[in-house]
């Protein structure tokens, strides 16, 4: 039997999945990441804890297969997208924080540009809009406010990536400074149809091109981790995580969907070789790069799904665990109409108000925690039906389900008022570890446990399935409702979703 081990480095942890060549979970292990928040809207990683971490669990779950741990061929990695860190090329010590993709730090910069014309330039090569979501402005910010380290970048003494790229920096022993290609149509710096740097974007933004990594497929050879385990393993395989999801969901036709809800909620659809520009706001990007073919995506992207039921955990401790939300969802008053819009750091797609905060509207008296658990979660399904609305708006061909995945989607509430909220069914994998297999699959590709994406299609597994079941009037009355609650958080100068 082989094995492979996925690194997925999230937002709020670090996991470690030991998969078998068919996907079945064999050992897990997980450490919770500590994010902080040094200023409002600024959200800061340590990357020493990120490298820690990724190092005890790993060491964890293949201690956890015991004597089948040398069955493990190889290393599939996937990260937080858009977080980037700066670190010294002979050391490896990292001179700040990780900025995190959350981070809205640089939205003046971004104003700026826009205001100078220059959205357009970043969206034709890039894919993406002037936000300080994408790693460009944050690394910039970086070799400016840290003392020295622009000059030390132009000396060729710095290295800057995502966190799948130091991660890898950390595992190669400096050996290998690369990046996929997935995560690299994730900065602003990358122009997607050429899959190299753009030196136009490369100026603007002021980052020196020695800073980057090599850009390689995802299926690859990434080089070795020698000092990981008690034996060295190839890296074979690298995605972002909405990616790697997309990947593992099976998502390899053009007009497939899915959708993972993690921290926030990521909507990724199929586009083949055609790189469609959203007139709505969303984004197209690299969805995979194998054996130098590319395939691209249009995604959409909210920045709070599963981080707004942690806040009402550990923001207003209305509830202990994340998993008391269903059984409250389902006990709310259903003449309460209460709406959570949760721009905690801005309003992602199709939206784009990295200036709008968020709002809790149509409380009455007779409201209470229930009705605020409900509105958390039918938040999630609201900002989905954003997504579904924009892409269908483009003329994006649009599948008859949406496949989802993430820590969410077990709670069967939440996935019903999906269902509902959509107007189609919802289907969840009998794996739901959909990202970090993802990455284990691309690393399969590369080793030859798998033959093709083919193989791997015809090895996805049906879940579970929801229908919707509210009447259509229902629907749109309240989905109206919803639009209403985020025209009024919104901020007055922010883009139209059509702009």
């Amino acid at each position: 039997m082989s094995l492979i081990l996925a690194i997925d480095q999230g937002t709020t942890s670090t996991r470690a999945i030991v998969f078998d060549a068919a996907g079945a979970v064999q050992a897990t292990a997980q450490r919770e990441l500590r994010q902080s928040f040094p200023a409002p809207g600024w959200v800061e990683h340590d990357p020493e804890e990120i490298w820690s971490a990724t190092v005890e669990v790993c060491r964890a779950a293949a201690e956890a297969v015991g004597a089948e741990v040398e069955q493990i061929a190889g290393i599939g990695v996937t990260n937080q997208r858009e977080t980037v860190v700066l670190w010294e090329r002979e050391s490896g010590r990292p001179l700040h924080p990780a900025i995190v993709w959350q981070d809205r730090r640089t939205a003046e910069r971004c104003a700026e540009l826009r205001a100078d014309g220059r959205e357009e330039l970043v969206r034709a090569r890039t894919g993406l809009l002037l936000d300080p979501y994408f790693s460009a402005t944050k690394l910039a910010w970086m070799l400016d406010q840290v003392p020295g380290a622009r000059a030390a970048a132009e000396r060729g003494e710095l290295c800057a990536g995502t966190i799948d790229c130091f991660l890898l920096w950390r595992l190669s022993g400096g050996e290998v400074h690369a990046t996929d290609a997935s995560n690299a149509s994730r900065t602003m710096l990358f122009d997607l149809r050429r899959q190299e740097w753009d030196e136009e974007l490369l100026e603007l933004f002021g980052v020196p091109r020695e800073l980057l990594p090599e850009v390689r497929d995802n299926a690859a050879d990434f080089g070795v981790a020698a000092s990981l385990l008690d034996r060295p393993l190839p890296v074979a395989g690298m995605a972002g995580d909405q990616q790697a999801a997309t990947f593992g969901q099976a998502c390899f036709e053009p007009g497939t969907l899915k959708c993972t809800y993690g921290t926030g909620c990521f909507a990724l659809l199929n586009t083949g070789d055609v790189l469609l520009e959203s007139r709505h706001r969303l984004l197209g990007t690299v969805a995979w790069r194998l054996g130098g073919e590319v395939c691209y995506a249009l995604e959409g992207s909210v920045f709070s799904a599963g981080s707004t039921v942690q806040w009402l955990r550990d923001g207003l401790g209305i509830v202990a665990d994340a998993a008391e939300t269903e059984a409250l969802a389902a006990a709310a008053d259903p003449r309460q109409r209460v709406h959570l819009v949760p721009a905690f750091t801005g309003l992602g797609a199709p939206w784009w108000d990295p200036h709008a905060r968020g709002a809790i509207l149509g409380l009455t008296r007779e409201a209470g925690r229930a009705e605020l658990a409900r509105a958390a979660l039918e938040a999630v399904g609201w900002q989905t039906r954003d997504l579904i609305e924009a892409m269908a708006a483009d003329g994006a061909a649009m599948p008859s389900a949406l496949r989802v995945d993430g820590g969410m989607v077990a709670n069967g509430w939440a996935m019903q008022f999906l269902a509902d909220a959509l107007g189609r069914p919802v289907e969840r994998p009998a794996v739901t570890e959909t990202t970090a297999w993802g990455a284990a699959a691309l690393a399969g590709l590369q080793l030859g446990l798998h033959g093709s994406t083919g193989d791997l299609a015809r090895g996805w597994r049906l879940g579970g399935r929801f229908q919707p079941v509210m009447a259509e009037a229902e629907r749109e009355r309240r989905y109206a409702g919803w639009l209403e609650a985020v025209a009024r958080v919104r901020s007055p100068d922010g883009p139209t979703a059509s702009g």
